[in-house]
C-alpha cells in the first residue's frame, strides 16, 4: 500500500490564530486540546487535516504550495466576500468577463490561496 497524506501541514507564527481563520473559512473547528500560545493546532476537514506548527521564522516568499478552494453552497464571489470578512486579503483577481477565473487572496500569515467558481457555477457555464 502507498503512504497517505496524514496532515497537510503549515508553520506560521500564531498556530491558534491561524488554526481559528481557516476553521472558519472550512466551516470546521479548531481541535479542543488546541489554546493560544500552544506550539501546533489542528484543523481536521472531511478531505484532509492541517496542521499548524510554530516557526520563529516569517514567510519570506510566494508559496510553493496552496489551497484552491471551490465553495459547496455559494458562489465563487460571495465565497470571497466571505473569507474577506474573515481577514483574508485580496492578492491577485483573475476573474474573467465571461465569469470563468479564479480569485488569489491571503490568509492572515500572507499564505495565499485561490477561490474557484462552485461547481455549479462551472455547470452552468459550460
Amino acid at each position: 500500500m502507498a503512504s497517505l497524506v496524514h496532515h497537510v501541514t503549515i508553520d506560521c507564527a500564531d498556530t491558534y490564530r491561524l488554526g481559528t481563520f481557516w476553521a472558519a473559512v472550512l466551516d470546521t473547528r479548531i481541535g479542543d486540546d488546541d489554546q493560544p500560545g500552544d506550539p501546533e493546532a489542528l484543523v481536521e476537514t472531511e478531505g484532509v487535516s492541517i496542521l499548524f506548527i510554530a516557526v520563529p521564522e516569517g514567510k519570506v516568499v510566494k508559496n510553493r504550495m496552496h489551497f484552491d478552494l471551490q465553495p459547496t453552497d455559494r458562489t465563487r464571489d460571495e465565497e470571497v466576500e466571505r473569507v474577506s470578512a474573515l481577514g483574508a486579503t485580496l492578492v491577485a483577481d483573475h476573474r474573467r468577463p465571461d465569469g470563468s477565473g479564479w480569485v488569489t487572496l491571503a490568509d492572515l500569515e500572507g499564505n495565499e490561496f485561490c477561490v474557484e467558481r462552485s461547481a455549479a457555477e462551472r455547470a452552468a457555464g459550460s
